[in-house]
């Protein structure tokens, strides 16, 4: 994108917002009006030939039980997520942010996974949880126990997936909250340990208010990444077993490649372009009101 910008510079009376704007309606406004356009045909995705349907794919998509289960697993997806990045990345965050040997080969061990593709990460997690050979079996194989599938039970697998997304991404968060907690004042907390105050009062009182602005960027960001949750997915039960572990973002893929329904498909992406947008917009309003009453 940066060469092709630089491209579009080059040519006459192209300034650098005029080369923006043609970016941004090429590569996010045209794509947009198309797969709204498509949402309301049969197209399925191949042929030339298609008819407009009207708003027959949004009709089905409410009666149809797999976008209900996808629907219920990208809320788990983005909210579990969310939930334990935060706590753990606040903790490790706690834990790193004053000097000690090995502090800063620690804090890269932790940031590490985030550097992976979400595809890869998946893959080797997986390796992990298989029945056969898988990491986790061996260990329960050699103190006796039989191998468990893990990933057969939908409801685990959700749960599993969710605990291997927020282990990749809770460096990110650990590095936001580092950078929040080192805006804080040092002062605060020395003028309540003096006046008695213990850690818990401390963080609870000092600590975390004053953290508020940073945990509120990384609640966002992580939120939105996890209801858009894709490639971990894919990697570990493409979907599976049955439908029981898709999210909307591998429903929508199943639908057009696999399902061969791009009408059907592109809606469950309005759909989803919608959703995400406003449970964002409504946490992040929540965070904002809770920032403004500190101030």
């Amino acid at each position: 994108v940066p060469s092709t910008r630089q491209e579009l510079m080059k040519l006459p009376g192209v300034g650098q917002k005029t080369a923006g704007v043609v970016l941004l309606a090429a590569f996010v406004l045209y794509p947009l009006i198309s797969g709204i356009q498509i949402s309301f045909t049969n197209w399925n995705g191949y042929s030339p030939r298609f008819k407009y349907v009207g708003l027959a794919n949004y009709k089905k998509m409410f009666h149809d039980k797999m976008f209900y289960t996808a629907l219920k697993n990208t809320l788990i997806y983005g909210i579990g997520s969310t939930t334990l990045q935060t706590v753990i990345g606040i903790s490790y965050a706690l834990l790193l942010q004053k000097k000690f040997h090995g502090q800063t080969l620690a804090r890269v061990v932790i940031y590490l996974p985030a550097m992976i593709a979400s595809l890869i990460m998946g893959y080797i997690s997986y390796f992990l949880v298989q029945y056969n050979n898988g990491a986790i079996n061996d260990v329960v194989k050699l103190f006796g126990g039989a191998p468990v599938d893990w990933m057969a039970d939908g409801k685990r697998a959700v749960w599993i997936i969710v605990l291997i997304n927020s282990l990749q991404f809770v460096g990110k968060t650990m590095i936001v909250m580092i950078a929040g907690l080192q805006g804080i004042p040092e002062s605060y907390d020395e003028a309540a340990a003096i006046d008695g105050a213990g850690y818990g009062q401390r963080l609870r009182h000092i600590t975390l208010p004053l953290l508020l602005p940073a945990i509120t960027t990384s609640v966002i960001l992580n939120l939105i990444g996890g209801l858009k949750l894709f490639g971990i997915i894919l990697s570990t039960t493409s979907g599976g077993p049955g439908y029981s572990s898709h999210s909307l973002s591998t429903l929508i893929n199943y639908l057009y490649f696999q399902n061969q329904n791009a009408g059907y498909s592109a809606a469950v992406g309005m759909f989803m372009f919608l959703f995400i947008m406003v449970i964002s917009t409504f946490v992040r309003n929540f965070f904002e009101r809770k920032v403004a009453g500190l101030s």
